[in-house]
C-alpha cells in the first residue's frame, strides 16, 4: 500500500518586477543550476555565432589536453586573421596559457593552434566539437571550424544551445576561472603578453562572472555571459545584438528582481518520519521562482510501505501541477544494538 503526503513548504517573498527591453535578434536567459529557462526571445533560430564558437574550443582543449605541455605554433597561424594574440612561427606556448590568449582576447591563432594540438588537425577538431555538441544537447548547432570566423567556413547555432554550452562550461572550475580574468601575463621564450579581457561587462557589470564576445559582418555582435547574485546563476545568450552589453545587463537585473533561488529540498535538513520510519534523500534540489509561483509550489511524497530498506518512493515537486523533479526517497536502516555477548561472539 503506497501513502501519499504533502509536505507543507515554507519559502520567503521576492519583490516583482518585469524584463525590460531585449534588442536582440534572438537571446535567452537560463539558470545554470536547474536549467529552467527564465526568458526566451527567438531561442530556436539558427544563426551564425561568430567568435562565441571559442567556448567549445575551450572546453575540450580543458577536458582532453595537457594544460601544461607547450604547444609550438606552425603554419597554420599564417592563414589566420582578424582578433589575434600575434603568435610568431614556430614560437612555444603552454596549452593552459593559450586557452587565456582564445578567451580574454579572442585570439583565431590560437584556436587553430589548440585545435592541432588537441585533434592533430583543425579539420578533426571540428568533428570532437560536433560529437560534444551533441553530447550536451545542441540539437540546431553545426560547426565548421574553431574560431569562428565565417566568410570560408561557417559555425551555426541557436540562443538556447548556446545557453546548453554555457551552462556545461561552467562546471568546469578551470573554464569560470579564464573567464573570469580581467588581466593576464604570459612570457615565452620569444617575448611576454599582457591581455585585458575583451568582454567588457566583465568588471563594469557587479554581478557579472564571466563570458564570451563575437562579431563578424555576417553573425553580428553575439554574446555569452554569466552572472551570480545571492544563490542565484544565470547565463545570458544574445545573437545579433547591437548593444549587447547595455542588453545583458538589463536582462540580468531584471532576472535578478523577478527570480529568487529557493532550496526546496534540503539533503542535509530533511526529517521525515512516520509510523517511527526515517525517511531521507541523497540530493538537494533548488528552484528560481517568482513571488507568485512560490505560491504554487507542492512537495509531495509517495511511500510504499511494504519496502522496509533502500528505496522506498519518490519526492515529487510541482510547480502549477506540473512536475519539475523527482527525487529518490530511502528508509534509514536501523542498527540493531549490540551487548556484551553478541560483540564478544562476533
Amino acid at each position: 500500500m503506497k501513502k501519499m503526503l504533502v509536505l507543507v513548504l515554507f519559502i520567503f517573498l521576492v519583490p516583482l518586477n518585469v524584463l525590460g527591453i531585449d534588442t536582440a535578434r534572438s537571446s535567452i536567459v537560463i539558470d545554470i543550476d536547474s536549467g529552467r529557462v527564465l526568458y526566451e526571445n527567438n531561442a530556436d533560430e539558427v544563426r551564425l555565432i561568430a567568435s562565441i564558437t571559442k567556448i567549445m574550443t575551450c572546453i575540450i582543449a580543458l577536458e582532453e589536453g595537457d594544460l601544461d605541455s607547450y604547444v609550438k605554433a606552425d603554419e597554420e597561424i599564417l592563414k589566420m586573421y582578424g582578433t589575434s594574440i600575434y603568435l610568431e612561427l614556430n614560437e612555444k606556448m603552454k596549452l593552459i596559457d593559450l586557452l587565456y590568449g582564445l578567451m580574454l582576447r579572442s585570439g583565431n591563432d590560437a584556436a587553430v593552434v589548440i585545435a592541432k594540438e588537441i585533434a592533430g588537425s583543425e579539420e578533426e577538431f571540428v568533428k570532437m566539437m560536433n560529437e560534444k555538441a551533441k553530447e550536451i544537447g545542441m540539437t540546431n548547432t553545426t560547426f565548421s571550424n574553431a574560431h569562428g570566423l565565417d566568410e570560408e567556413t561557417k559555425n551555426y547555432s541557436t540562443a538556447r544551445d548556446m545557453a546548453k554550452l554555457s551552462r556545461y562550461a561552467y562546471k568546469n572550475k578551470t573554464y569560470r576561472k579564464i573567464t573570469s580574468t580581467e588581466e593576464y601575463r604570459v612570457k615565452t621564450d620569444s617575448k611576454s603578453y599582457l591581455w585585458y579581457n575583451r568582454m567588457k561587462l566583465l568588471g563594469d557589470y557587479k554581478y557579472c562572472t564571466g563570458g564570451k564576445n563575437g562579431y563578424t559582418p555576417s553573425a553580428g555582435k553575439t554574446l555569452v555571459t554569466t552572472h551570480k547574485k545571492d544563490d542565484l546563476k544565470i547565463t545570458i545568450v544574445s545573437l545579433d545584438d547591437n548593444d549587447e552589453y547595455n542588453n545583458h545587463e538589463r536582462l540580468a537585473e531584471s532576472t535578478f528582481d523577478l527570480y529568487s533561488n529557493y532550496n526546496i529540498v534540503d539533503k542535509n535538513d530533511f526529517d521525515l518520519v512516520i509510523d517511527d520510519n526515517l525517511y531521507y534523500v541523497k540530493k538537494s534540489f533548488t528552484y528560481p521562482l517568482t513571488l507568485e509561483e512560490k505560491d504554487n509550489v507542492k512537495v509531495l511524497a509517495s511511500i510504499d510501505d511494504s519496502i522496509k530498506e533502500g528505496k522506498v518512493g519518490n519526492i515529487k515537486i510541482n510547480l502549477y501541477n506540473k512536475k519539475i523533479e523527482t527525487i529518490p526517497l530511502y528508509i534509514k536502516e536501523e542498527k540493531k544494538k549490540e551487548n556484551f555477548f553478541t560483540k564478544l561472539f562476533s
